[in-house]
């Protein structure tokens, strides 16, 4: 008799274990950016989606590099350390160079090019290279910038000539140099500074950063984002795979629904931040310039033999993958 009370009794336990909250999954999401921020936001819109679903997993977000320093956020993620990371993919162009084709010059020519691209076999590939890694991309989404000068408008690769410029990026700095530029590295929070002291005669960056740090305030003329764009970034919400592969039916549909309404809201809001950004500009009296798409292609025939050469000889299959982002129009 006491056997079976006991019995009975264990197996009460277990079915309270199995559908007891203190059994759900808590998953970790690490990144660089601020609570206000749109890579937050997106990660934050998952989140609530997954809460909201009641499937037994919640998603901690730890901002603002308080879990992992921005630059760090990816070997974690392949040492089974970190869940999840809203990450630009450049950033570990160190342990694969193919992850440098995301923020490359020209390669993205606006923001509806941006999406035909995450749908294209350029991007299966760069999954592939991820899920060797067992990372894989949950939310796709690019941010855009242009270029602002304290002395006249850039739009066309002869504006820069005997410029000292600022560049977001390694590939985009050799094609300014390539273009009769001077480069002066620095992050984007020492622009301003640097151009009010006269150091620095112009800059590309994001259009958030471009407002953010108040470069308006330093600068004659703004070449914003618009139907072309030299400059985008790919800045997804990657999630290890492994970990995903280990929850229930229901968890990775709360999981998808969720990614699906923030990359819908990234794309959204990319845009709102290209206008935005122009909006501001306009109203500190700054000219507003527009690059065309023959100016476009101006500069992607100098990124040709500059960046896009770099990358061709330096990475293996460096061609055929350039070649298969080119080709999505």
């Amino acid at each position: 008799m006491k056997f079976k009370v006991s019995a009975a009794l264990a197996a009460v336990a277990l079915i309270a274990g199995v559908t007891s909250p203190s059994f759900a999954k808590e998953l970790r999401l690490s990144h660089q950016w601020s609570t206000s921020d749109v890579r937050h936001k997106v990660a934050q819109i998952v989140a609530d989606e997954v809460a909201a679903a009641n499937v037994d997993l919640s998603i901690q977000i730890f901002p603002s590099g308080s879990l992992f320093k921005a630059k760090e956020q990816y070997k974690p993620m392949t040492r089974g350390q970190l869940d999840m990371t809203v990450f630009p993919l450049s950033y570990a162009g160190g342990q694969h160079p193919e992850f440098n084709l995301t923020l490359m010059p020209g390669l993205v020519k606006n923001h509806d090019h941006a999406a035909r691209l995450n749908e294209s076999p350029f991007m299966g590939k760069i999954e592939d290279i991820l899920a060797s890694d067992d990372v894989m991309v949950l939310v796709h989404g690019y941010l855009a910038g242009g270029f602002a000068s304290t002395q006249g408008c850039i739009t066309k690769p002869d504006d820069v000539k005997g410029m000292q410029i600022r560049a977001a990026g390694k590939a985009f700095e050799e094609m300014l140099v390539a273009s009769g530029a001077s480069i002066a590295s620095m992050a984007s929070s020492e622009i301003y500074s640097a151009m009010q002291s006269g150091v620095l005669q112009a800059t590309n960056t994001s259009s958030s950063s471009f407002v953010s740090y108040r470069i308006y305030e330093q600068v004659k003329c703004y070449t914003p984002a618009g139907d072309v764009a030299l400059w985008f970034m790919y800045q997804p919400l990657l999630m290890t795979k492994s970990t995903y592969d280990g929850l229930n039916d229901a968890q990775k549909a709360a999981l998808q629904a969720g990614a699906e309404k923030a990359q819908a809201y990234y794309l959204d809001e990319a845009k709102k931040e290209d206008a935005e950004s122009v909006r501001v500009f306009k109203e500190a009296g700054v000219e507003i310039a527009k690059m065309t798409p023959a100016e476009f292609q101006m500069w992607r025939d100098v990124a040709k033999t500059s960046s896009y050469k770099t990358f061709v000889e330096s990475v293996p299959g460096g061609q055929e993958l350039l070649d298969m982002a080119l080709s999505v129009e």
